[in-house]
């Protein structure tokens, strides 16, 4: 198994009901998406905003194998998601790791 793990840091034209819809769409992803195994997502509430470094949204996703994680990249539900950040994002951190 491999974890994916993503760290979202948005700009100013990030709404909360466009994080919402955002955070709405990645948990679409066990549903429609091959070889996810267990898929959470957030909002961070974290207290210790200096260390968050303005990160504000997790995901992390948990494969079935290293094939499933490199056929997530190209699939269209997950390009759609990428393209439905580009007006929002301002960072994104990944994190890939086998278990």
């Amino acid at each position: 198994m491999y974890e994916h793990i993503v760290y979202f840091k948005f700009n100013d034209n990030i709404t909360v009901e466009k994080q919402n819809q955002l955070l709405a769409k990645l948990n679409t992803f066990k549903g429609t998406i091959p070889g996810i195994v267990e898929l959470t997502a957030g909002i961070n509430e974290t207290a210790e905003k200096e260390r968050a470094r303005g990160y504000m949204m997790g995901l992390r996703v948990t494969f079935e194998n290293k094939e499933a994680l490199d056929n997530y990249g190209p699939h269209p539900v997950h390009q759609e998601f990428v393209q439905s950040l580009e007006v929002v994002i301002d960072h994104v951190a990944v994190v890939d790791y086998p278990l």
